[in-house]
């Protein structure tokens, strides 16, 4: 029988190996914490050029943090940083100089934040292989995915307004990215309120998609990391 040798602490492995952990730990952390700003941003900042220039920003920088925290090739994040900033000049050619819609506006976040979850998830299962263990940086990962995937859904109600030719909402709410994030994590969360409706067929299939993603992603993905935070994968399985 083999015995498993592990390196001592204070040896230059377990540092590295440390300071691993702490530099994926803070990217994480980055991550969560901009997908909040740009989330606060959004929803409590008036609109105005600053602010679209802001969210355009922010989006492009947690498509370009997701893609970072999981590590992947700087390829891959060279040409995110170079789609992020395309996003923003455009952005910034529009509120100063026009000529681009809103709804196009809306588009180009939402595919910029779309790109995000998929990375995330590729992030969270290879630190999950990697460390055996569920750690911290993995429910940063979990939350932040969730939040990129109700800001992706408010940027898509907010594109179908301006494209689909009739307003979104019905009563005759509008479509500002304010109550588009409103609507989405309300959907997304399950909660409900019901003073935000979608009025068409494709509004209402993709408001029940959302609530189907958010729910099932609450009760399976997030329950599953945050009840096991800590523990070790058991031998002969894959880390949970």
């Amino acid at each position: 029988m083999t015995s498993i040798q592990q390196e001592p602490l204070g040896s230059p492995a377990s540092e590295s190996a440390n300071g691993e952990r702490e530099a994926e730990r803070r990217r994480y952390g980055l991550l969560l914490v901009t997908t909040l700003v740009s989330l606060a941003v959004q929803g409590t900042v008036a609109p105005s050029a600053g602010q679209q220039v802001v969210v355009s920003a922010l989006s492009g920088a947690s498509l370009v943090l997701a893609l970072r925290a999981a590590q992947l090739s700087r390829r891959l994040i060279r040409l995110a940083l170079a789609l992020a900033l395309v996003v923003v000049a455009v952005t910034i050619v529009r509120v100063t100089a026009g000529g681009i819609g809103d709804g196009a506006a809306r588009a180009m976040n939402a595919a910029l934040v779309a790109l995000g979850p998929p990375a995330v998830a590729i992030g969270i299962l290879r630190e999950l292989r990697s460390s055996a263990h569920v750690r911290l940086e993995a429910v940063m990962g979990v939350l932040s995915l969730y939040i990129l995937l109700g800001m992706l859904f408010a940027f898509t109600f907010g594109a179908i307004d301006h494209f689909g030719g009739d307003p979104f909402f019905g009563a005759g709410q509008s479509a500002s990215v304010a109550h588009c994030l409103y609507y989405s994590f309300v959907t997304l969360t399950t909660v409900g309120y019901g003073d935000f409706a979608a009025r068409t067929d494709l509004g209402h299939t993709l408001s029940n998609f959302e609530a189907l993603l958010g729910q099932i992603y609450l009760v399976t993905v997030v329950s599953l990391i945050v009840s096991n935070l800590g523990r070790p994968a058991r031998r002969g399985q894959p880390p949970a």
